[in-house]
């Protein structure tokens, strides 16, 4: 017997997740996520009605290039200077865990395989985590 010559998969990281489950799933994520922001008490009033579907497509083009996938929030919008984009928002210990609890819901309702829940989850709440400013 010989071994086989063809390589074991990649694991799946946040490196290679839009190669595993395409732009389509991201983008259904982001729309379910962000039809909850809307009622949200806490997260609702950060997000100016008016730029609802601005803030939409950012998170959404964000997601797709740091996920692997095209580059166009680069090419549209810079670096992501997160942490800078996010200054003028009290994005406090409660404002994390909502953010978290809305895109949770998001990725429960799109019906991601458990590993590519876990990588998307453990990615968002480090984010999540870095952007506190209060």
């Amino acid at each position: 017997m010989t071994a086989s010559s063809n390589p074991a998969p990649e694991p799946l990281t946040e490196n290679n997740l839009y190669a595993a489950i395409g732009g389509d799933r991201i983008e259904r994520l982001v729309a379910a996520f962000y039809r909850r922001i809307p009622q949200d008490d806490l997260l609702g009033p950060m997000y100016p009605p008016d730029d609802l579907d601005g803030a939409e497509e950012r998170l959404r083009l964000f997601l797709m290039f740091r996920f692997g996938g095209p580059r166009d929030y680069l090419q549209r919008r810079g670096s992501p200077a997160l942490r800078m984009r996010h200054a003028p928002f009290p994005v406090d210990q409660a404002a994390r865990d909502r953010w978290m609890q809305l895109m949770t819901a998001a990725a429960e309702e799109c019906e991601f395989p458990e590993n590519v829940r876990q990588v998307l989850l453990g990615f968002l709440g480090n984010v999540a985590t870095f952007l506190r400013n209060r």
